[in-house]
């Protein structure tokens, strides 16, 4: 009941953080909380479970759950283009899921690279594919803990590289503008910068961590 109560306490705090703006701190907190929520949805969609005593459900209609549908539908859009890409992560980097630096080196490598020659919200999507691809490799070879080190190292890259980009923007309701947005062309263009930086990254970050192997 104690880490309940801790967890609603924490997702008030979190929501309202979306009325004003946000410090470094809320930004990495909403981070996490998105992180679990979308590895959580990719999880039940594949058919597996995954216990998070920390995750606070979502209020419907709420702000942080409206910007999570939103990347999950732009996540769904990412995939239906290039499924193979998200799909087996750990195999297409040929990592062992049995070792936690292992697994958490590849997926900051990766994110290096993603956002190498920039920041995007169609990377910021990808980033979020590539955590959900490795936690289900992660769950279905029964190591479901690696899951919560990765939305922990998700949220730590947030810290280091997106925080300024994300307050710039206001935070992460930036993101709602992927679908509102009257401009015909905005959809192609946050897509094509995702797949643009993705034609390279599994095999740049291969190389990344070959000599650690």
């Amino acid at each position: 009941m104690e880490v309940l109560r801790r967890s609603s306490v924490f997702a008030a705090e979190i929501m309202d953080a979306f009325d004003r703006s946000p410090t470094d701190k809320e930004l990495v907190a909403q981070a996490k909380a998105l992180g679990r929520e979308f590895v959580h949805a990719r999880l039940l969609r594949a058919g597996l479970s995954w216990s998070a005593p920390e995750r606070a459900a979502l209020a419907p209609g709420g702000r942080l759950a409206e910007v999570c549908t939103v990347l999950l539908r732009l996540g769904d859009e990412l995939e239906l283009i290039r499924p193979s890409i998200y799909r087996n992560v750990a195999r297409q980097l040929n990592i062992s899921l049995h070792s936690e630096s292992v697994v958490t080196d590849a997926f900051l490598a990766v994110a290096a690279q993603i956002f190498a020659a920039g920041i995007t919200w169609g990377k910021v999507v990808s980033l979020y594919l590539v955590a959900a691809g490795l936690s289900v490799d992660c769950v279905r070879q029964a190591q479901p803990a690696m899951v919560h080190a990765l939305v922990d190292c998700l949220g730590e890259f947030v810290r280091k590289t997106l925080t300024t980009w994300l307050r710039r923007r206001g935070g992460w309701t930036d993101v709602l503008k992927c679908v509102v947005s009257s401009n015909p062309g905005f959809h192609s263009h946050w897509l094509v910068t995702a797949l643009c930086s993705f034609g390279r990254f599994l095999k740049a970050a291969f190389f990344v961590l070959l000599p650690e192997r």
